[in-house]
């Protein structure tokens, strides 16, 4: 049993990780590839300098307006300035974020659906 635990870990590490929103050429072809390098919030262009990925369900909501998202097991607000307000193409929730003092900032947060 221990064995088979120790051979599982790496994958469930690896499908554990967030989805990079970077293109490193796999997405030439996607519909949506314009769509999200067109993306942008009042603090700059979504894709330029940073990789977006798609937050779970729990990992993110919303109260009276205003979300907040947890990166790193730490729950960050997202300033207003910082949201995607077209509507959302891909379905998912996303998050670009960049570190200050070693803790995240939302560059861009587009919400998604709740599921």
């Amino acid at each position: 049993m221990v064995r088979i635990t120790q051979m599982l870990l790496p994958a469930l590490i690896v499908l554990a990780a967030p989805a990079l929103g970077r293109d490193d050429g796999r997405y030439a072809d996607s519909p949506l590839k314009s769509w999200f390098e067109s993306l942008h919030s009042e603090f700059g262009q979504c894709c330029s300098n940073t990789d977006g990925f798609v937050v779970a369900g729990p990992d993110w909501d919303t109260d009276g307006g205003k979300y907040r998202v947890r990166i790193d097991d730490e729950w960050v607000n997202v300033p207003d300035g910082a949201v995607i307000k077209q509507p959302n193409r891909a379905g998912w929730t996303m998050v670009w974020r960049h570190y200050i003092d070693g803790h995240p900032i939302v560059q861009c947060f587009m919400p998604g659906n709740m599921s």
